[in-house]
């Protein structure tokens, strides 16, 4: 079941749903005080089979978002293996790399004693290891969509026990694994077509010994830039293997974890603001379809229906987290890009305009993650950055990652001599 059907099938409900005051009705179901049950479409032949075949598919249609995600990432084109050239251009690239991020952050890049191995992939390869990686967060959001819906909105009154408000919150709760699988497999396909490696969000990953990097990507954006192809790769691990170093400090990867589990599970469904927003087209027009396709690909249909105030409680933390990693992984990477590469600079400057000028899917994955790497973001990282190097220079920075304690509050991150200062009362 394709995720336009499923929409266009709660978007039915709903338009039933608002155009009734007291007694909504829906198919066949006429009885206000008759049991909902496990199947609430069961007096409606069509929708009681699709409930049943909704109910056995889990909390997200993984095998529907796999085939989506690879179909997005490669456009439907049959792609080759990685050059195993590329493999042995990549690996003294990364020692390279390794040595010099060890030195400047100070941090260590190995995995279990041994070295970080930079490993080129095709697009199927990466999308396939980020469904994998990302799919513990994944669960959690379903698992936070899954639950009793909740009526929020303002613009509709339901009275207690209206059957068809009840009915719309089953169903949408049915094929929310469909639709969730979609978009997942949609966004996670796209950013494959994107990403330099799988680092370019800042997200842990299971620690393997690995990094993967998209070199087709890479020498793509070589050529439209006109940047040195060598250079940019070993840019590239530079910035992978220092991302990796920050997110594998003990107490940083699992207070960012906990961040965006929580971000993950702070969602609550509320079909009466969905209705709200499905109410607005016409069902009846020629391209009510269409409009509908756009209406789902606005993260604010979903994010702006079921974002809840626990998530606005901790958005300022997951925000000032991040910026703070982003901030310190682009001053680490300016500085040993300033020792090797001599278009370090051409480099960093036009992979930041590529990062800024994220597409939508880019921004709905973001957004859906908790992750917000606007501008402004990225500013504020860099700014809190510059303003400990001013004051006390590289040793001063160190100090990030010294223990859980020592990361900055949100307040901090904006002024970072408090943060300094609060640092030398506690030692």
């Amino acid at each position: 079941m394709s995720g336009a059907m499923a929409s266009l099938i709660a978007f039915s409900l709903a338009r039933q749903v608002g155009h009734s005051s007291h007694k909504r009705t829906m198919g066949r179901v006429s009885d206000p005080d008759r049991p909902m049950g496990d199947n609430p479409f069961g007096d409606i032949p069509f929708l009681g089979d699709l409930a049943r075949m909704l109910q056995s598919q889990g909390s997200i249609q993984w095998e529907a978002a796999r085939q989506l995600a690879y179909s997005n990432a490669t456009e439907g084109q049959t792609e080759p293996n990685v050059d195993p050239a590329v493999r042995f251009r990549l690996a003294a690239l990364a020692r390279v790399a390794e040595l010099h991020v060890q030195q400047l952050t100070g941090l260590d890049t190995a995995v279990g004693g041994r070295s970080v191995e930079i490993v080129p992939v095709n697009r199927t390869a990466f999308t396939s290891h980020t469904l994998d990686a990302y799919r513990p967060l994944f669960e959690t959001l379903a698992g936070s969509l899954g639950q009793t819906p909740t009526v929020t909105s303002t613009s509709i009154e339901p009275q207690e026990g209206d059957p068809g408000l009840a009915m719309l919150g089953q169903l949408l709760g049915l094929v929310a694994p469909t639709m969730l699988g979609m978009a997942i497999g949609s966004m996670v396909g796209r950013l494959a077509r994107r990403s330099f490696g799988q680092y370019d969000l800042p997200l842990p990953r299971p620690s393997t010994g690995e990094i993967q990097v998209l070199p087709g990507t890479i020498e793509a954006f070589a050529r439209d830039w006109s940047l040195p192809e060598e250079e940019l790769l070993l840019w590239v691990c530079l910035h992978q293997l220092t991302t990796h170093a920050v997110l594998g400090v003990p107490h940083v990867r699992s207070e960012l974890e906990r961040l965006l589990r929580d971000h993950a599970g702070g969602f609550r469904p509320d079909p009466g603001a969905v209705t709200e927003r499905l109410g607005q087209l016409d069902p009846g027009g020629s391209d009510a379809v269409e409009e509908l396709q756009h209406l789902f690909g606005d993260p604010e249909v979903l994010l702006g229906a079921v974002s809840s105030p626990e998530q606005e409680r901790l958005r300022p933390q997951l925000d000032a987290l991040v910026a703070v990693i982003v901030g310190f992984v682009d001053h680490s990477v300016d500085g040993a890009s300033a020792q090797l590469l001599s278009s370090g600079g051409r480099i960093a400057e036009a992979v930041r305009r590529r990062r800024l000028e994220a597409g939508s899917e880019d921004v709905f994955l973001e957004r859906l993650l908790g992750l917000s790497l606007t501008r402004a973001q990225v500013e504020r990282g860099v700014a809190f950055v510059e303003g400990v190097i001013e004051r006390e220079g590289e040793p001063g920075l160190a100090r990030l990652w010294t223990s859980e304690k020592a990361l900055p509050t949100p307040a901090e991150v904006d002024a970072p001599g408090l943060w300094l200062a609060r640092l030398e009362v506690e030692e």
